[in-house]
């Protein structure tokens, strides 16, 4: 590899790093229309195995919106991030996937506390030398604590 592709590596994972970033910050924020402009045209998430739904990012931006409204605070941790970038015969390409684990401590306006956990899996492509989220799929390992907004 040249000293050129290895840069280009680099400003690509510092890239994804920032838009994976920009996921958790978008949620926590109640940012939807950022969380919307980091998907794709055709991006989709998949919160079906942390009790949610799975669909186009709008549709699912809408109904984390309501769900996480009687959330005060919303913290989400994204940790061990394990990129893998689409190699094209030692030049980097247009694809990327990231799996991470996240932590995610919740407070509910009761006051009562959720913790929850797991990893989530992201799909990326690069579009118009920009990454965006193409996927995203949340996959709940465990939780500690009343989920008060479900009662």
């Amino acid at each position: 590899m040249t000293q050129r592709v290895d840069l280009a590596t680099v400003m690509d994972r510092l890239a994804i790093d920032e838009v994976i970033t920009g996921y958790a910050v978008a949620v926590d924020e109640g940012d939807w229309p950022g969380f919307r402009a980091l998907f794709t045209a055709d991006g989709r998430a998949d919160y079906t195995a942390a009790g949610g739904i799975e669909g186009p990012a709008a549709e699912v931006a809408d109904w984390l919106a309501g769900t996480l409204r009687p959330y005060s605070v919303r913290q989400h941790l994204v940790v061990n991030r394990r990129l893998r970038l689409q190699d094209l015969g030692g030049y980097p390409g247009d694809r990327a996937e990231v799996r991470a684990d996240y932590l995610s401590p919740l407070r509910h306006t009761s006051g009562a506390d959720l913790l929850r956990g797991g990893t989530l899996a992201f799909g990326l492509l690069r579009d118009d030398a920009r990454w965006r989220l193409r996927t995203v799929a949340v996959h709940e390992k465990w939780r500690r604590g009343p989920d008060p907004a479900s009662h």
